[in-house]
């Protein structure tokens, strides 16, 4: 048992050695860094040399971040469709063990098909586009 942790001995002090590094220059920086003074000017966005028109960054509707998060999800099921065929292949000439691989398969297919019909049912897949709110012009800046 020892023998075998003893295997893991090189990875944990690789491991101390990059959190001590770490630590010692995020300490170093704090300690002989210069101390920064900003000013307003230093801090506004710069647009060709002019007064920015609008603020530095712009606004995102919520369906980029909920499209982004549905790309992931059936992203990741293609990721586990394929080595899931390669393991299935090899194994098909095993029957209980081909049956459970296949089964198992069905189930994460299940529960991804629930996921897309709760997301079909919200309405995420809606692409059209809706009427912006109205907007104060008042309100927007460097007017």
């Amino acid at each position: 048992m020892t023998s075998q942790l003893a295997q893991y001995l090189p990875v944990v002090i690789l491991i101390a050695l990059s959190i001590a590094f770490v630590v010692g220059m995020l300490g170093a920086s704090v300690l002989l860094g210069k101390r920064g003074r900003r000013s307003p000017a230093k801090d506004t966005a710069y647009e060709c040399g002019i007064i920015p028109e609008s603020p530095a960054g712009p606004r995102y509707s919520v369906k980029f971040h909920r499209v982004a998060m549905l790309f992931i999800l059936f992203d990741i099921e293609v990721v586990f469709l394929y080595p899931w065929a390669v393991v299935y292949r090899r194994l098909l000439g095993e029957a209980a063990t081909a049956n459970l691989i296949f089964f198992a398969m069905v189930s994460f297919l299940g529960i991804l098909l629930v996921g897309y019909l709760y997301a079909y049912r919200k309405g995420a897949f809606d692409w059209r586009t809706h009427p912006e709110p109205h907007r104060d012009p008042s309100l927007q800046v460097g007017r």
